[in-house]
């Protein structure tokens, strides 16, 4: 494994794993002895950055979430596990109400949401901090500077070591940033957004973007991030659910462009080439970019983590990286 530091506070920043642990659907779709064993291999390779999410999975059962959280918590008891793994979290898309979503009823981030769902992260998890809290979609009704605030007291408290943004517009991530400056508070430092080899149109608007999708890593925040060399992107989705290798997975409608199969058809180039999977590829691009990029890939079987893992060795050359940033 190899590692690469989050976070610029000396006394929050963490070494963490270059490839990141997705328990988005761990307790749920995953049953428990299939994720245990996930998270068990995961460990052993030398991973040490695990996420997951105060909502997850409520869309499984018609529930508010927490199954993923629950699930880290009787694992984490159950093996032993200390503040030797990284675990990061959100606060902001938990439904309100069983049978309802974060479109049309999300908790929102006043500060007594953030805090309330930190304190019942930590419980469900059985952890004294939460390493990194991301803000984990837009709240258009609570003022930033209130959000900035619940952010920073739990941060104060040392509830919370960092803190991330996820799904926001860069307008907004770089406002509440100079606002945190501004009072002398700590700010987001880890941007989760979905990001991967091929890219999407970001005109088409969805569920929470009616001018175009702004939850993927767009030329603004990328350029942001390249600007702010203190920043980390965790790239969520970089594999597409596997429609890199599966045939019988059609991509979404804003990846269906020239530019998607000009781009597959050069990674799974690269992959005859260095004898390794198109997936494999794809990682290592990220792992191996000029933007600090560390992929968060979930796995449904111990299999699917150890290709997964196999990436962290694979050295794309420069010609390779430079043929692969060329397509278009």
């Amino acid at each position: 494994m190899r590692y690469r530091t989050i976070g610029t506070t000396p006394a929050t920043r963490r070494e963490v794993s270059v490839l990141s642990l997705g328990a988005m659907l761990f307790g749920s779709v995953t049953d428990e002895a299939t994720s245990f064993a996930i998270l068990d291999r995961f460990v052993e390779a030398g991973g040490t950055f695990i996420d997951t999410s105060g909502n997850y999975a409520f869309w499984t059962d018609g529930s508010q979430g927490g199954h993923s959280e629950e699930l880290i918590g009787r694992w984490r008891r159950s093996r032993g596990v200390g503040d030797e793994i990284v675990i990061a979290t959100k606060v902001g898309a938990r439904p309100l109400a069983p049978g309802t979503s974060y479109t049309d009823n999300a908790e929102g981030l006043s500060a007594k949401v953030i805090r309330e769902s930190a304190e019942r992260s930590m419980e469900r998890m059985g952890l004294d901090r939460i390493d990194v809290l991301y803000s984990h979609i837009e709240d258009h009704r609570t003022p930033v500077e209130e959000t900035v605030e619940g952010f920073a007291a739990l941060v104060a408290e040392g509830l919370v070591g960092m803190l991330g943004v996820s799904n926001h517009a860069a307008w907004r991530v770089e406002r509440a940033r100079a606002l945190a400056r501004q009072r002398g508070l700590p700010g987001y430092e880890i941007l989760q957004y979905a990001h991967s080899y091929v890219r999407p149109r970001v005109d088409i608007p969805d569920a929470l973007f009616r001018d175009g999708n702004l939850g993927a890593a767009g030329p603004d925040l990328v350029t942001y991030l390249r600007e702010e060399r203190e920043l980390v992107l965790v790239a969520y989705s970089p594999l597409m659910s596997g429609r890199y290798t599966r045939t019988d997975k059609e991509f979404p409608p804003d990846f269906r462009h020239p530019g998607t199969e000009a781009r597959l058809a050069k990674v799974r180039e690269i992959a005859t080439e260095t004898g390794a999977t198109a997936n494999q590829v794809v990682l290592a691009w990220q792992m191996g970019h000029e933007v600090p990029i560390i992929p968060l890939a979930g796995a449904s079987s111990v299999a699917q983590l150890e290709e997964n893992l196999a990436a962290v060795d694979l050295e794309l050359t420069a010609e390779q990286r430079a043929a692969l940033d060329a397509t278009h």
